[in-house]
C-alpha cells in the first residue's frame, strides 16, 4: 500500500475536506465505503492527524458502543456527498448552491472550531481545540476546511483526478497536476499512453 494511504484511507487532497470528500472512493470499478461504521470515522480522525492515537483508539471503541450514533454518520456521509455535487460544480467553473452555503454557515455556526492556548514544552503555543464527544463533531474541522476551501482557495487548482473519481488541491509550483497521485493513477495513465504507442507503432509498421 502506497504513502497515499493511512491506516485503510486514503491523503491525496492537500485540504481536509477534500481528503473527507475522497473516503468514498471507486476501487475495481465500484464504490467503496471507508467510512461504514462509527468506529472507522474515529480511524478517519486519527489518520488525518486531528486525534492522538490513543484518543482515536478510545473513540472507536466508545463510538462502535453507541447505536445511536449510526443516525449521526448518516448525516456525516450525506453531507459528504452533498459536498461532492458543491466540488464539482466549483471545478466546472460555477459556484456552489446558496442551499449548500446556508448548510455550510449553519454547520459553521453549530460546530464552532474553536482556537485555545495550550502550554508546551516548547511555551505556549494556539491551536485548535478538538474534542469530539460524538460523529458529528467531526464537522467542526470539516466545514472549517469546506470554508476555506470556497473562499479562500485559488478555485482553477481545485480538479478532479483525470483518471478516477478523486478530487485534490493542486499545490505544485507550476499548477498542472492532472491525477490525485503518482503512485495511484499517474503511473498507470504513463504506462496505459505508453502501450498505446507502442500498439501504434507496431500497427504503422
Amino acid at each position: 500500500m502506497s504513502s497515499d494511504w493511512r491506516d485503510g484511507f486514503l491523503f491525496v487532497g492537500n485540504q481536509l475536506s477534500l481528503d473527507f470528500l475522497n473516503t468514498r472512493p471507486v476501487m475495481d470499478g465500484s464504490p467503496v465505503e471507508l467510512l461504514p461504521g462509527c468506529a472507522s470515522l474515529a480511524r478517519w480522525l486519527n489518520a488525518a492527524a486531528l486525534l492522538s492515537s490513543r484518543d482515536g483508539k478510545r473513540l472507536e471503541r466508545s463510538w462502535s458502543r453507541q447505536p445511536a450514533y449510526a443516525a449521526m454518520l448518516g448525516d456525516v456521509r450525506e453531507f459528504r456527498e452533498r459536498l461532492r455535487h458543491a466540488v464539482l460544480r466549483v471545478e466546472a467553473g460555477a459556484r456552489p448552491s446558496m442551499a449548500f452555503v446556508a448548510e455550510v454557515n449553519r454547520l459553521l455556526s453549530a460546530h464552532p472550531y474553536i482556537d485555545e492556548v495550550v502550554q508546551t514544552d516548547a511555551g505556549l503555543v494556539r491551536r485548535k481545540r478538538f474534542h469530539p464527544q460524538t460523529p458529528l463533531d467531526v464537522f467542526a474541522p470539516v466545514i472549517e476546511s469546506v470554508a476555506s476551501l470556497l473562499t479562500n482557495a485559488d478555485k482553477s487548482r481545485i480538479r478532479k483526478c483525470g483518471n478516477c473519481v478523486l478530487h485534490f488541491y493542486d499545490i505544485s509550483k507550476k499548477g498542472t497536476r492532472r491525477w490525485c497521485s503518482m503512485n495511484l493513477c499517474g503511473n498507470r495513465s504513463k504506462v496505459a499512453a505508453y502501450t498505446r504507442r507502442k500498439r501504434a507503432e507496431i500497427s504503422s509498421g
